[in-house]
């Protein structure tokens, strides 16, 4: 077998899979381990079948006995209230990092149990940023290094997860790194260092080493907040000055793998540290030594995450194997750094950061190598020594026939311009090697697209059409950047950071353009059959590339699968004949899904971060592209066809943006105010938006929709929660009310008009709360008119806002109403088939995050 080591992973990864389907004891999965490899011992020289069987027995209950051993525990518990403002005392396990408007730093409180605790800048600090004078008169804030011990008093939470199907396991993320609470300190508190140091002096030194990089960074470029932010990402892995908006094009055309820290750092940094030491004269094995300890180092300074780790591994491996004169091979050596990896650490195989890795490296040694091999890279080395007519025979017949042929050409433009012979050989030879060379490169970015598609549908919902080129600029950019970054920091020569800096700015245009021209392709999460026919297409592709005669039959079912995961032509998960409104669990804020009955979708805000006071950045989280998003594509929509901006406040129409271009609708309903930046983005998507009025009644898709508010004559000075636009949808004998925040004032307006008109139009069997449940809302006169048997309230768990407010909830409850709220629920889903209603809710399902669930076709009771 090429490659031996293939085989035992994959038996280890289905032991892996195993436990995580059945959940074994240690002692169940212990036992088999003995079993089989006392039997494997005792078959040796008996039964060569057997004994083979109880190896691979033995190695399955090996990857069982590795996950049940690293399976997590309970998490640690603080007998504190939500939000209770406590005294916390531990050891900084990772140093201050600071952005614009917040430091942060964890704290371990005791051995596996720590918490990330946050400073929001003061006021004052914040308004002088722009004068640093000033700022030295304010005095700089405080620093913890690695090893202190410090005593803060912060209000603590647990993480929590949004709770709707598909969304990321952000606790669990949290918890691998052994975090289990966030802690808030007060605004301008301090912070108490106490005596004496823990830790590890080796740790100590690394934090050290890694503070004085990124100390010398910002000094390189000073008042450069763009090139710092990136060049501490790209080098260090120092991410807390990143803004996601300099990112968002390398993540549209596929090339933010290159921006980030990754394996391929840790290769251009050992190969350029390689020469430098062959270069000196170090024999190959000393130079491998010093160089894969070099690899470790960076592993640790750039905070060991896990694809470098991966790559330190990787080198380590080969190492070993040429220490003992063995030619390393690409598969097998891979599959030697997962199992080790995997035995490490099991629950890296449901990482997407380990699978791409993996998967990255794997598509390059089992599908483009074996392509190039057959195809252009022979000809690219028989280049070499063109003019040595003696080498020909020692050739494959191919490349030899093609070195005879390069020379006539040669000789006929030599008798064609009279230059000497060799002026046109060897430049003619060079450009064909250039031209290969392109050739490779776009073929290797054309498998790695390929080899990746479906955990980049999967985890990313996006695949790439300008990575093919984007790839081939940005890569060779960004890794060049790197040493010449690493030799900054260590000269502290100012032009040589330029010289890194002018690469990262060509990159970012590169990107921005290919962004520009790549289409708006958004994939929603594939089907299990499909996932697993591609897969098992791509794992015969690499069994039988070798075989001329069938490894086209094998690519062409690849191809055909990778176009079907694109064009996906199935339908969405939606119960027909049915009116559908789900409350996203979007945190504080509002997102609903509506479906009709005729089929048409319409999504209802988008969710949003509040932010109060001077802000310079944007949150990294998008509400819009991060939470709703998934949730809909789990849901496989790929399309809406009208998404409503109620009103202007963020915590509503913050995820619209992202929403509008994910999905492109064709049309986009506001109310009043309407916010001018979502206007001018639906203007350049080309999506028509419709100002909705009181009084405006219409068919829609098999319901009648009945708007109430805002008023035609409406206006106000500043956008405002009564802007909110709120209708009703009837279906047969049910109706839904939506009111988006609308507040006391507006719902008396629309009393008066029953009032005035006779005309019951407030009645509603489902009610989605206004603002969140606030007592600014809901009036006891309003929710008499309504009188809901269902209300919907929209709310973030533990919210600083008393959200939903105990008043609002005790006369909901009066009035004998369920009560859905996505702060205690998660997603609530309430359909109608114009009779009848069925409540669904997150709370009733034990699905872990990310987890693909059926929820359209869940039966609620």
């Amino acid at each position: 077998m090429r490659d031996p080591l293939i085989l035992p992973l994959f038996v280890l990864v289905c032991g892996i899979l195993l436990d995580r389907a059945v959940s074994f004891s240690r002692f169940e999965a212990t036992w088999p381990w003995v079993a089989f490899l006392v039997l494997a011992a005792l078959t040796a020289r008996r039964s060569r079948w057997l004994q083979r069987t109880s190896v691979a027995l033995a190695l399955l209950f090996t990857g069982v006995l590795a996950e049940t051993w690293h399976r997590p525990g309970p998490p640690p518990e603080i007998d504190a209230g939500m939000r209770e403002t406590v005294l916390l005392a531990g050891c900084v396990v990772e140093p201050s990092a600071f952005s614009n408007e917040r430091e942060q730093f964890t704290l371990e409180l005791d051995q596996g149990a720590r918490a990330r605790v946050s400073l929001a800048l003061d006021d004052e600090r914040s308004a002088l940023d722009d004068d640093p004078a000033a700022l030295d008169e304010v005095g700089p804030p405080q620093r913890f290094d690695y090893g202190q011990r410090v005593e803060v008093q912060a209000r603590i939470r647990s993480p929590r997860n949004f709770r709707n199907p598909g969304s990321f396991d952000y606790a669990g993320y949290l918890a691998q790194q052994k975090i289990f609470w966030t802690a808030t300190m007060t605004r301008g508190s301090q912070a108490k260092v106490l005596a004496g140091r823990c830790g590890s002096r080796a740790m100590a030194a690394i934090f050290a080493l890694r503070q004085a990089s990124l100390d010398r960074i910002e000094k390189l470029y000073a008042g450069d907040d763009y090139t710092t932010g990136m060049m501490e990402a790209v080098l260090i892995g120092e991410t807390s000055k990143l803004e996601k908006i300099w990112t968002v094009n390398f993540r549209r055309t596929g090339t933010f793998h290159a921006l980030v820290i990754s394996g391929a750092h840790v290769v251009v940094l050992a190969a350029a540290l390689m020469f430098l030491l062959r270069v000196c004269a170090m024999p190959e094995i000393p130079a491998l030594t010093v160089t894969a300890g070099a690899a470790w180092l960076y592993a640790l300074v750039s905070g060991f995450s896990p694809p470098v780790a991966r790559a330190a591994a990787g080198f380590t491996m080969y190492l070993i194997a040429r220490f003992f004169f063995r030619r390393g091979r690409v598969m097998n050596l891979l599959a030697a750094v997962a199992i080790a990896y995997l035995l490490w650490d099991p629950g890296e195989l449901l990482d997407a950061s380990f699978q791409l890795s993996f998967l990255s490296v794997a598509a390059i040694g089992a599908l483009a190598a074996p392509l190039l091999e057959a195809g252009p890279t022979p000809f690219a080395r028989g280049l070499k020594g063109i003019a040595d007519v003696a080498a020909d025979p020692h050739l494959e017949y191919r490349v030899a026939q093609f070195r005879v042929e390069l020379r006539l050409a040669a000789e006929t433009l030599h008798f064609w311009t009279r230059l000497p012979l060799r002026w046109m050989l060897e430049p003619l030879a060079y450009m064909l090697r250039a031209a290969l060379f392109a050739f490779e490169m776009a073929v290797i970015s054309t498998v790695i697209q390929i080899g990746l598609a479906l955990p980049m549908a999967e985890y990313f919902h996006r695949i790439s059409f300008t990575g093919l080129t984007a790839n081939l600029i940005i890569v060779p950019l960004l890794e060049a950047a790197v040493p010449i970054g690493f030799f900054a920091i260590f000269s502290g020569w100012r032009w040589v950071a330029a010289v890194a800096g002018w690469l990262l700015k060509i990159a970012a245009r590169t990107a921005d353009w290919h962004a520009r021209i790549e289409p708006s392709w958004r994939v929603a999460d594939p089907p299990l059959w499909l996932a697993l026919g591609f897969t098992a297409a791509l794992i015969a592709f690499a069994l039988l590339v070798r075989h001329r005669r069938v490894r086209w039959f094998s690519a062409a079912a690849v191809l055909a699968l990778f176009v079907l995961l694109l064009w996906q032509p199935w339908p969405a998960k939606v119960i027909p004949g049915t009116l559908e409104l789900t409350a996203i669990d979007v945190g504080q804020g509002d997102s609903l899904l509506v479906v009709f009955p005729g089929g048409r979708r319409m999504v209802i805000d988008g969710g949003g971060v509040l932010q109060f006071g001077r802000r310079r950045r944007k949150p990294n989280l998008d509400t819009g592209e991060d939470v709703v998003s998934p949730y809909l594509w789990s849901r496989e929509i790929r399309r809406i066809d009208v998404v409503v901006a109620t009103h202007a406040h963020e915590d509503h129409s913050g995820g619209i943006a992202a929403l509008l271009e994910n999905f492109r609708p064709g049309e986009l309903w506001v109310g009043a105010n309407p916010a001018p930046a979502l206007i001018e983005r639906a203007g350049q998507l080309h999506i028509r938006t419709v100002a909705m009025h009181a009084s405006t009644s219409f068919d829609f898709s098999g319901s009648r929709i009945e708007v109430l508010s805002p008023p035609a004559d409406y206006a106000a000075k500043t956008p405002g929660n009564n802007d909110s636009l709120a209708f009703r949808i009837a279906y047969g004998e049910r109706s839904f009310l939506l009111t988006g925040d609308m507040e006391r004032p507006m719902e008396q307006r629309l009393l008066d008009h029953e009032r005035l008109t006779h005309i019951d139009v407030l009645h509603a069997d489902v009610l989605k709360v206004g603002h969140h449940g606030s007592k600014t809302s809901t009036t006891e006169p309003f929710l008499k008119a309504v009188s809901p048997s269902v209300a919907v309230i929209s709310a973030g768990y533990g919210n600083s806002f008393g959200h939903p407010h105990r008043d609002i909830l005790a006369r909901l409850a009066e009035r004998h109403a369920a009560i859905l709220r996505t702060d205690m629920d998660g997603l609530v889903t309430i359909r109608t088939d114009g009779r009848g209603l069925t409540l669904d809710r997150m709370s009733w399902h034990e699905v872990s995050p990310g987890v693909a669930f059926d929820w359209a076709m869940a039966a609620g009771p």
